[in-house]
């Protein structure tokens, strides 16, 4: 069990024997074409740009786990930037390892960092400032303006009095991703069992809220089918009608929360603390299949496996109390 400096960051793990037989179960499960992980990682982010060359350089900084991570070029540089949670953002040269920038304005850890579409030109050009979203465990959604020699942040003041910008805020608890559209509207995950689309033109207010039994982890769209895919800790993968906000199918695979999303051409990439992979096809033909072949589970009386709720009933000075005690008992191992 590993524990952060960010309040709202907590792991905690249910040992029951219920749960355990539970998990033994759905670990046999091979549904999706599993394939098995070694080892935690929380933040892994790819260069299009740069995809020839091999960088070896350390960029220490951050005061806690880097949650998250975004590769951008700006005026032909290229540039890394981290969100970590100890509520900072850092901005770096990936040629030298220097940080340029040092954000603050999330009060809580980092969770997610988001290039917004509209601020970035023509294929092959390249900008001298990018507009970056950030969003945190305090809830809010940021917009920074990030260039090589300067970085602020940026939106629309508050009202009657002076200060920073005004972040976005649509959820009642932490943000866990942000995920542009084709439109460049906003879709994003929620520890408050929502999510959300946001909408551009309307000073991103809400429009569609698609609600979950747990918190919702990862959420990416199939533009071609018109589907909305969600992650959720209750360890399923659902499939929401993008048109009506109606859920047309849950596949279920995993034993523990899944944690992100890919998606690549018509197949969705989950990802789960369960430490598997697991692959779930979007084209038409498997899709109607796989809501059909659930169907007849339900009809025939065998309803699959699925995980109780987690629900915390510890205060979070409990929690903390339980991740301080668990680290102890790790460290003495």
């Amino acid at each position: 069990m590993s524990r952060s400096t960010d309040p709202g960051h907590f792991f905690q793990t249910d040992t029951s024997q219920e749960e355990i037989a539970r998990r033994a179960v759905k670990s046999r499960n091979t549904a999706g074409n599993p394939t098995k992980l070694s080892s935690k990682l929380l933040a892994i982010a790819a260069d299009p740009e740069d995809a020839g060359r091999v960088h070896e350089d350390e960029y220490v900084g951050h005061s806690d786990f880097v949650k998250t991570l975004l590769c951008i070029t700006i005026n032909s540089r290229d540039l890394l930037i981290s969100g970590g949670a100890d509520a900072v953002i850092m901005v770096w040269d990936i040629d030298t390892g220097r940080k340029l920038h040092t954000l603050k304005g999330h009060t809580r850890g980092i969770q997610d960092l988001a290039l917004d579409p509209l601020s970035y030109p023509d294929y092959g050009s390249s900008p001298k400032a990018l507009i970056v979203f950030s969003a945190g465990s305090d809830r809010e959604i940021r917009r920074w303006s990030i260039a090589a020699d300067s970085a602020q942040e940026i939106g629309e003041p508050i009202q009657e009095r002076p200060g920073p910008p005004e972040p976005i805020v649509q959820h009642e608890t932490s943000v866990y991703k942000l995920y542009f559209d084709t439109d460049a509207d906003l879709w994003t995950a929620s520890a408050d069992n929502t999510a959300k689309h946001l909408v551009r033109d309307r000073a991103w207010g809400e429009d569609t809220s698609l609600e979950h039994p747990d918190f919702v982890r990862d959420v990416v769209m199939d533009a071609r089918g018109g589907w909305i895919i969600t992650a959720c800790r209750d360890e399923e993968v659902r499939v929401w009608d993008g048109g009506t906000g109606k859920l047309h199918h849950t596949y279920t695979g995993h034993f523990e929360e899944v944690t992100g999303l890919l998606l690549v051409g018509t197949i969705v990439v989950s990802v789960s603390i369960d430490a598997t992979i697991r692959q779930w096809s979007l084209a038409p033909g498997e899709l109607r299949k796989a809501k059909e072949e659930a169907g007849k589970v339900r009809d025939g009386g065998e309803e699959p496996v699925k995980p109780p709720v987690k629900k915390s009933l510890l205060t979070t000075e409990e929690e903390a109390e339980l991740a301080e005690l668990a680290e102890l008992m790790d460290d003495s191992e």
